[in-house]
């Protein structure tokens, strides 16, 4: 591959570091489309390379948020659990599935995704009254919000659902190289009632772990471009410590609406390439 064309892609892919860093998904969304409809690669290896962009933005976000205290450190290891055992399972159906099924799958997770966030209003719980409700055990966190200053005390519910999703969110990381954030961050914020910063940086954390597991299997099945992945990762690294930043200029609301709009915009472009409609099926 051109070195003119790696320093394109890995500028372009600053965009998905920032964008992973802030809203807890890994870039994912940004990188699969960039580089197969944008520079016709074929959509497994594409996927390699996100993944490794996924690790990359995970390397660039989680040590800033976890200074900051915004990650649930423990819910993250809570729910890892589940999420690396779908990893595997998805990325091994993922070596062997039909290009137009993954472009289709992945165009489906944005539309949900961007419905989920637009209808979606922030809702949390005190520990006080989470431990009322007599979970399985205790992740209640607090952190001081990076805009307003205010502490923010909350409690974690429905853990059993939350290891339930994060499976499948696992499993739609090794399937379509998201990194799982895309599920992740809706559970915990819909499900789990965590504040969507706190579930944003969380999901920073998690998200390397996940796609490292995909990254293995990609790895073992000769889909991961070296040239391509460094490109990749470069830029996204430099993207995730710019996300970081920014952070502490939006609200919940802003970032969560802003993410809507981009999903919608980026499922509606993989539609039309699975259709023939760009550049080719």
């Amino acid at each position: 591959m051109d070195a003119l064309v790696l320093l394109v892609i890995a500028l372009l892919c600053m965009s998905a570091g920032t964008i992973g860093a802030l809203m807890g998904i890994g870039g994912g969304l940004i990188i699969i489309p960039l580089l197969t409809l944008g520079f016709g690669i074929p959509m497994q290896e594409a996927i390699g390379a996100s993944l490794i962009g996924v690790i990359a933005t995970s390397t660039g976000a989680a040590t800033k948020y976890v200074k900051q205290g915004l990650t649930n450190v423990r819910l993250a290891l809570f729910l890892e659990m589940s999420t690396t055992a779908g990893s595997i399972v998805g990325a091994l159906i993922a070596v062997y599935t039909d290009q137009a099924v993954l472009f289709l799958l992945f165009s489906a997770l944005l539309l949900y995704s961007g419905y989920t966030m637009l209808r979606r209003t922030e809702l949390f719980f005190s520990p006080e009254e989470v431990k009322a409700e007599a979970q399985m055990v205790d992740l209640s966190c607090r952190y001081i919000d990076p805009r307003s200053s205010c502490e923010v005390n909350y409690g974690v519910k429905g853990l059993k659902k939350g290891l339930a999703y994060s499976s499948v969110a696992g499993m739609l990381s090794g399937l379509l190289g998201v990194g799982g954030g895309l599920v992740k961050v809706p559970v915990m914020s819909v499900c789990m009632c965590v504040p969507l910063k706190a579930a944003t940086a969380t999901s920073n954390f998690m998200i390397g772990v996940t796609a490292l597991t995909g990254a293995i299997i990609f790895y073992g099945h000769g889909l991961l471009n070296a040239y391509l992945c460094a490109a990749v990762a470069l830029g996204v690294f430099a993207g995730a410590y710019i996300g970081t930043m920014l952070m502490a200029k939006y609200s919940s609301n802003q970032l969560r609406k802003g993410f809507a709009i981009l999903l919608f915009i980026v499922a509606a472009s993989m539609i039309l390439k699975t259709a023939g409609l760009w550049g080719g099926a």
